[in-house]
């Protein structure tokens, strides 16, 4: 098995170089990533030389508007989805809101979706508010006490009035890994759609969303080391069939039915920037082993998770030892994402700026997952301790974390 050089990643991110970070350990990653550097180098050229409208007759334009589509045609080829299904926004929640007024048009009174209370409010909210044009919203509510979101359940809330089905690939705090492929198979065989938030789960390797089936998936640039972009995945299918919700003069241009407010030009840009760096990492780590972006994109994916794994492990062993935190979700690095929420029966926050001292970066609170901490009976107002890392931490990060905890806990 290939084994991460953590070297080499840390040489692609500006921020390892700040003199300001230098000896800071970040690990709130999963409020936002640091920016690989072909990102902001494509950003920043962007800015100095093609920041006009794009698209017109004119050179600097032309190569505006080529930029921006090299970066669709090639986030596309990694997701292993056709170019047209892939569309940019301003957030995961904004084209999540878009899609939901989308839905409301379409649905009938009496259509049903299910959403689940384990979900960041992104890919909650905005379906549960369909209640109010008369469909019908169930729950799928994970298990009170581990987190998990049992199939079997979800049986039992399907029939032949289901729509659509949305759930996270994992929690922002729970961090169990969710079997998408299963799902959206169920979902399928009921004769519904898929509508899944990936935003927790990309920065630890970009999905094959055509090998996962989901007709659905989000997440965000900005913490998967590129700009503050949301970017969707919406397949043919479905797009097809949904009323158009940007300038009726776009209906018949797929990606942009869905994005009713232009995107950032230069940030859509510079998402061609994340492609750059998967491939620099796998161009490093397997020479001369060329293959499409699609098998370089499975590569690396694994590459981070398999990095990600190993520090994982020791520090849910250090935390399922101590009987004065409550680690929500799985404690087998295999089977969860490195997002360690941490239920302390006081305040989250206060401890996380306890942790800041010892050069620690994390974040205390309930990070928008309010429904999921109550499923929990976690208090939403004390909220959580939580951890979050991704595959440029390293072994000696871990260990400045584990005995911040130590001293701090």
């Amino acid at each position: 098995m290939t084994v991460l050089d953590t070297g080499f990643v840390r040489s692609q991110f500006p921020a390892f170089d700040e003199p300001g970070l230098k000896g800071q350990a970040f690990f709130e990653n999963a409020g936002g990533s640091y920016t690989c550097g072909p990102v902001i180098d494509r950003l920043t050229r962007f800015y100095r030389s093609y920041k006009v409208q794009p698209y017109a007759p004119y050179a600097a334009s032309q190569k505006a508007g080529a930029e921006m589509d090299a970066a669709r045609t090639r986030l596309a080829a990694l997701m292993g989805i056709e170019e047209d299904e892939l569309s940019f926004g301003p957030s995961t929640t904004a084209n999540t809101y878009v899609l939901a007024q989308a839905f409301r048009r379409w649905l009938k009174p009496g259509d049903t979706i299910v959403v689940t209370n384990q979900d960041h409010e992104a890919n909650s909210g905005p379906w549960r508010r369909l209640a109010e044009a008369g469909i019908e919203v169930r729950e799928w509510r994970m298990d009170p006490e581990t987190g998990h979101l049992d199939r079997l359940k979800l049986d039992d809330l399907l029939d032949d009035t289901v729509r659509l089905v949305c759930f996270p690939h994992c929690s922002n705090v729970v961090g169990a890994v969710n079997d998408v492929a299963a799902i959206c198979a169920q979902a399928h065989m009921a004769g519904a759609f898929t509508c899944v938030d990936g935003v927790s789960y990309a920065p630890h390797g970009v999905p094959d969303v055509g090998a996962l089936g989901a007709d659905i998936y989000l997440f965000s640039a900005y913490k998967t080391y590129g700009p503050h972009q949301g970017i969707m995945a919406l397949r043919r299918g479905l797009a097809d069939l949904l009323p158009n919700q940007a300038h009726y003069f776009n209906a018949d241009v797929r990606y942009k039915r869905f994005t009713p407010a232009g995107p950032d030009h230069a940030q859509v840009a510079a998402c061609a920037g994340m492609v750059d760096y998967f491939e620099a990492l796998y161009a490093h780590h397997y020479p001369g082993q060329a293959v499409s972006t699609r098998k370089m994109g499975h590569a690396v994916h694994d590459l981070m998770r398999g990095h990600e794994e190993v520090l994982m492990q020791p520090v849910l062993d250090y935390l399922s030892a101590r009987n004065d935190v409550r680690l929500l979700g799985p404690t087998k690095a295999t089977c969860r994402a490195p997002t360690l929420a941490l239920d302390l029966g006081r305040a989250g926050e206060p401890v996380a700026a306890a942790l800041a001292a010892h050069g620690i970066m994390a974040g205390g609170g309930d990070f928008y997952a309010v429904r999921a901490l109550e499923g929990l009976a976690v208090d939403p107002g004390l909220g959580v301790l939580r951890l979050s890392f991704v595959h440029y931490t390293t072994e000696d990060e871990i260990q400045q974390l584990l005995t911040a905890l130590d001293a701090v806990l």
